[in-house]
């Protein structure tokens, strides 16, 4: 019985930093950024940025070391292709236009995958976090 307990136990515990992550748009001076993020931590999972009115977006993941070449960054089968670099702590970065269909259709869904080469990265933003994203698109287009 003790074994089932400290089984569950150490399910809890693994799954009670997964509970704070959340999608927040920050807004303000500087850039605009909508970030899968615990908030008030350091801890990021990824980061969509722009300054308002650019019509262009900056896309970081965070977590498992990136690799720099062309991203395949596709959305309700729509693809685009953009570089990607290897940012600070070994994240993905690349960038696509506010107005790409790629990039209308994750807003439109919350769905997006990016792959360089055999590395492909998923972003999901939830349904209830849609509006915040919406939003962020509508503050970045040109």
């Amino acid at each position: 019985m003790t074994l089932i307990a400290s089984a569950l136990m150490a399910l809890a515990l693994q799954a009670a930093p997964a509970s704070g992550w959340t999608w927040s748009l920050y807004e303000g001076e500087g850039p605009l950024v909508l970030a899968n993020d615990i908030p008030d931590t350091a801890a990021l999972r990824s980061t969509l940025q722009c300054q308002a009115g650019s019509g262009a977006v900056t896309i970081s993941i965070y977590g498992e070391p990136a690799t720099a070449g062309f991203a395949r960054i596709t959305a309700g089968g729509n693809t685009a292709a953009s570089e990607a670099r290897v940012g600070r702590g070994g994240k993905l970065e690349t960038g696509i236009p506010v107005e790409h269909p790629a990039f209308t259709a994750f807003v439109a869904d919350g769905r997006m995958t990016i792959a360089v080469g055999p590395d492909v990265r998923t972003l999901s933003v939830e349904r209830p976090h849609l509006a915040k994203l919406r939003r962020f698109a509508d503050r970045c287009a040109g």
